[in-house]
């Protein structure tokens, strides 16, 4: 049965009666010596002739496994005749398991993985071993119901531990309808009975406003009276409310007090709180990092949140205390895991930086993507980008652009920026640059250059409506003028006429000194062609040559080409064929097709290095593949006369045909000889 009986038992004959009596004597002396299977027996036996306080007591020897094998659903069988028969205690502990419920714990030991692997071995045998050693199986349902029945019973009878609970259950709306009034009567009854946490309950309600109106000095009189009666949160509460001066005067040093009486008891919000008032200096208590920490410390290991951050941003930023980013991001990592979305995005970032943890993009993924899921703007646009990139999690930009959204709603600009890109280019949802430009402009509204630039640049696209080149320039004008490197590369361009715009070289050359001062590559490389060329500036083949330079050294394949042409011919900087090799073979790696062409002509005769055939036939091979037709005429007569490589004519001819295609009159005339 899982509801209390509406009536009571047959009473056992009085003889029958005076035997359990005796029984239930007898178990109790076998109890209190710790022999507990003979008072199992005795209680059993007294249990069996209708004895409550036997029946119950045997419940509570299932429960506790003492005398036999631990079983809370046998111990529930139990319980329930005590509690039909009115034993108060067996009616509270039957409401409790019932409003939670119990499975069985899962492991090596467990009573399933038992009966699985046994099955195995002997499936009749086995099940009939399990029937008689978990006769009532080996998990309780969850029944708010039942559960409310029982506590509903209990607290009519005027039991108080009945009264709170079923006042929680009403507060709480749990298995029943939410009933805030009720709740106060049954708390009132069980407080008048010194239930502290019905006392600390009053006190909640009346601080919180459930179903009355706001009294916080009502309120600390309840958790006055719940502290005086031992309950540790009650103590918190009373802190808080004079550090706050709500519902007592502001008194630092009272809390201070009560908080140090609560961490005495290990309750963990005391503890952070008083590594605060150590952390300040506040309270009567002397300022002192080293206790502080103890005390965080002590609350982040029994999963005080805030105490998890306290401790991290003590080892990050490492005020009077030595910083360790490990031990932050340690602590980050407990907050993340016990919910805090700053914590959450704060190790994300960790990740993907290998700032105290190991460098993991997949890691950062996962933990941007829990603090997004709980509102966080920036994370959102974080994992935004991982997805549009395939940064550590599968490419979807179908997906980033749903996280786009929400960061640009909450007004991150920059995802505004990334929602126009991706509009624009399409990838997604098609081509809509009007929706586009309506990310753009917000991004652009909030002042934010590189969104100015992109908004520029949809109103430069050919054959649209959107074309505005006038607004272009204004709003590329704006970027450049906030400073934003790669708008000054794109207002030089406008002006050199790259969007079919008026060219002003005098504007272009400034803006793309500008540009190149702020470190742009290209607009470096712009540079180094108008000095060498002449164009818009006196020739200065040294100028040109410094600013090639500056963008080599970063990598820009095109200035690195031109670099080695000027060591090949001694323009702007002095003669030398190593240096050329040197910085065609990096232009080459980088894909560059005549810096490969030149390398492997290079390396083929020994200028500048030893002779290389092997190596020359390497980039001999880049550049051909590129459609650098002498490229593919020198491949071919490599091929045709086997220097290097074994002789191969189809391969040969395959690659005469390449460079005649490309108009190469040589290879031609040699295909014609062949055929002719």
């Amino acid at each position: 049965m899982n509801s209390p009986a509406s009536n009571s038992s047959a009473q056992a004959r009085p003889q029958e009666r005076g035997k359990a009596a005796r029984l239930w004597q007898r178990g109790l002396g076998f109890y209190e010596k710790h022999l507990f299977h003979r008072a199992l027996q005795a209680w059993r036996r007294a249990g069996e002739l209708g004895h409550p306080e036997a029946q119950y007591r045997l419940g509570l020897l299932y429960a506790r496994g003492e005398g036999v094998l631990q079983s809370l659903p046998d111990a529930v069988a139990w319980y329930q005749r005590a509690a039909e028969q009115g034993q108060p205690d067996a009616q509270f502990q039957l409401g409790l398991i019932h409003l939670n419920g119990y499975k069985a714990p899962s492991g090596p030991h467990s009573p399933e993985n038992w009966l699985r692997a046994a099955t195995h071995r002997d499936r009749a045998g086995t099940q009939e071993t399990f029937d008689l050693l978990f006769p009532n199986g080996v998990e309780v349902a969850a029944e708010a119901e039942a559960a409310i029945a029982w506590m509903s019973k209990l607290a009519a009878s005027g039991n108080a531990q009945g009264q709170a609970v079923l006042a929680d259950l009403l507060r709480h709306g749990r298995g029943c309808a939410q009933n805030y009034e009720e709740a106060r009567r049954l708390y009132l009854l069980a407080a008048e009975q010194g239930i502290a946490s019905a006392q600390f309950a009053l006190g909640d309600i009346y601080y919180q406003g459930l179903g009355v109106a706001v009294e916080p000095e009502t309120a600390a009189e309840w958790y006055q009276k719940a502290a005086d009666n031992g309950h540790v949160l009650a103590l918190v509460a009373l802190g808080s409310m004079h550090l706050s001066g709500k519902g007592r005067p502001v008194d630092e040093a009272e809390a201070a007090d009560l908080f140090l009486k609560a961490a005495e008891q290990g309750d963990p919000n005391a503890m952070y709180q008083v590594g605060v008032l150590h952390q300040e200096g506040r309270g009567g208590l002397v300022q002192n990092l080293d206790k502080a920490e103890t005390y965080f410390r002590r609350a982040a290991k029994r999963n005080q949140r805030h105490a998890c951050i306290a401790l991290a941003e003590l080892y990050t930023r490492g005020k009077g205390i030595e910083p360790d980013l490990r031990e932050a991001a340690e602590w980050y990592t407990r907050a993340a895991e016990l919910g805090d979305v700053q914590s959450q995005f704060i190790v994300g970032r960790l990740y993907a930086q290998g700032a105290g943890v190991p460098a993991s993009l997949g890691t950062a993924a996962r933990w941007f993507q829990r603090a997004a899921e709980q509102g966080h703007a920036t994370a959102a646009h974080n994992i935004g980008v991982f997805l549009a990139k395939g940064m550590g999690i599968e490419r979807d930009v179908a997906k980033a652009m749903g996280w786009f959204k929400l960061a640009a709603d909450a007004g991150i600009t920059a995802a505004q920026v990334q929602l126009g890109k991706l509009c624009s280019a399409g990838e997604a949802t098609g081509h809509d640059l009007h929706e586009a430009a309506a990310w753009l402009a917000k991004g652009a509204a909030s002042g934010d250059p590189e969104a100015k630039m992109g908004l520029a640049i949809l109103h430069l696209r050919p054959d649209t409506t959107m074309r505005d080149p006038a607004r272009a320039e204004q709003l590329l004008r704006e970027s450049a003028e906030q400073g934003h490197g790669p708008a000054m590369l794109e207002l030089a361009q406008y002006y050199a006429g790259k969007y079919g715009t008026p060219v002003q070289l005098p504007s272009a050359i400034s803006w793309y000194r500008k540009s190149a001062e702020a470190g742009q590559l290209e607009a470096q490389y712009a540079m180094g062609m108008f000095y060498l060329n002449g164009s818009g500036v006196e020739a200065d083949a040294d100028a040109a040559a410094t600013w090639f330079e500056k963008a080599a050294h970063a990598d820009h394949p095109a200035s690195q080409f031109q670099l080695a042409v000027m060591y090949c011919t001694g323009q702007g900087v002095p003669k030398d064929l190593a240096h050329a090799v040197i910085w065609y073979e990096l232009a080459a790696r980088l894909g560059h097709a005549l810096a490969q062409y030149n390398l492997a002509v290079m390396v083929s005769k020994g200028q500048g290095c030893e002779a290389d055939p092997a190596k020359a036939v390497e980039f001999f091979r880049m550049a051909a593949e590129q459609g650098v037709p002498e490229a593919q005429m020198a491949l071919a007569e490599i091929y045709r006369t086997g220097r290097g490589v074994p002789r191969d004519e189809a391969a040969a001819r395959r690659w005469y045909e390449a460079a005649a295609r490309q108009g190469h009159q040589g290879a031609a005339n040699i295909l014609r000889q062949a055929a002719s």
